[in-house]
């Protein structure tokens, strides 16, 4: 084809591609062909080359964005629509408050690591192969660590962003009368009711995708089912118990165990020492997520009981609550301590482990040194600061005492 023929070729699907002449459904397809087309039959610029690519994007964008209901306003300027699109991204993680995977997220990380370690299959050592070859090497890393910690990342990820946006959506209702949250996405109109249900679903998808992951290990694909159950059903919770703080607590405790299951699978079951461990952490992440709840709660005692939802608080106003809370999170550091003693000596939990406890009592004390039934006005601070960094010293400090001392 002559050099008349590829320009001629090349405005022609530009025009039917970018002018609305092609089919809806074939313009990032067509699209596709003038990005690698055009380059190799004419002499442009980089600066065009990119424009073109930009131009290919957007459209990828356009009919992308339709099976989650984006609202990226491409009919107009396209040059704005990788930033429409950040912004709708941004507006997606700030309504699951995707910062607070901080929370569950180490959790399941030290269940990872205890029960590699308990499987004597360290990660950060060499596997061996099958013909020595570093081929081989880097398949049995990923086998052996890369995909698992892949999927225990999907999962908690996929799992926490479905059971978010599943609630800002049953909430919306809720959260508009709220005054402390009726700024929210929702609410606010910023983003739409049919973006979050994409949402959802696409987060619901990379959970399950992520349970595949761990094949042929088939206890996480049965389990998947279950545990959305029980994701899901929290922001339904309070609508009939007052015990809902705690549904947030056993949700989030499934973390650390389900991340165990899907390490070392059916074997688990004629393993009831790490059961124990297992079990153990999770319900020391069941009274500290239903502690800190409780105290979140007390924000919403007067809005709650306007509405007719179930809370500790609205039940027995923010004094009692705050010493229910209390007393969860001393329950809490007491199954953290227990975890140590009963732990395997495999773990070879040591003083950098039972420090560290002796530190999260001393920073729960804190939290609740920070808010009064009468001055709620640092309960973020104790919310999100000083559990963040409990999860997280958790994870460090542990696994450090584990696999370095």
């Amino acid at each position: 084809m002559g050099d008349g023929s590829s320009v001629a070729s090349s405005r022609f699907l530009m025009h039917i591609s970018v002018r609305g002449n092609c089919p809806e459904f074939l313009r990032p397809f067509v699209s596709l062909l003038i990005y690698r087309f055009i380059p190799s039959s004419l002499s442009l610029t980089p600066c065009q080359v990119s424009k073109l690519g930009q131009i290919w994007a957007t459209l990828v964008i356009r009919e992308c964005s339709g099976i989650i209901g984006l609202e990226l306003g491409l009919g107009s300027g396209e040059g704005d629509v990788l930033n429409k699109l950040l912004r709708q991204i941004r507006l997606l993680l700030e309504m699951i408050r995707f910062s607070h995977t901080v929370f569950a997220l180490p959790f399941a990380l030290l269940a990872v690591l205890m029960a590699w370690k308990l499987m004597d299959a360290n990660p950060m050592a060499e596997k061996p192969t099958v013909d020595g070859g570093s081929g081989s090497a880097w398949w049995a890393a990923w086998q052996s660590w890369g995909r698992p910690l892949l999927g225990v990342l999907l999962c908690m990820v996929g799992a926490r962003s479905a059971a978010m946006a599943f609630n800002r959506i049953v909430d919306r209702h809720i959260d508009a009368n709220n005054p402390r949250t009726a700024q929210r996405h929702l609410p606010r109109g910023d983003l739409s009711l049919r973006t979050a249900w994409g949402f959802t679903m696409v987060s619901v998808a990379v959970f399950v995708l992520g349970t595949l992951l761990f094949w042929p290990n088939w206890l996480p694909v049965a389990l998947a089912f279950p545990v959305l159950v029980v994701l899901l059903g929290y922001s339904l919770a309070k609508r009939f118990t007052v015990l809902a703080h705690y549904w947030l607590g056993f949700a989030l405790m499934l973390a650390p165990i389900c991340a165990w299951v899907a390490i070392r699978g059916p074997a688990l079951l004629a393993a009831p020492a790490e059961w124990g461990t297992a079990l153990t952490l999770g319900a020391a992440i069941f009274f500290w997520v239903g502690g800190f709840d409780i105290i979140y709660a007390c924000q919403d005692e007067a809005s709650d009981r306007a509405a007719g939802l179930y809370s500790i608080p609205a039940w027995l106003g923010a004094k009692m609550a705050l010493r229910w809370a209390a007393m969860s999170h001393f329950l809490a550091w007491v199954c953290f301590l227990t975890l140590g003693w009963i732990a395997p000596a495999e773990l070879e939990l040591s003083w950098l482990y039972f420090g560290t406890v002796g530190l999260i009592g001393i920073l729960l004390a804190y939290q609740h040194s920070l808010v009064r039934p009468d001055d709620l006005s640092r309960v973020n601070v104790a919310f999100f600061n000083v559990n963040a960094v409990i999860s997280l010293g958790v994870l460090v400090a542990t696994t450090v005492d584990m696999w370095v001392l």
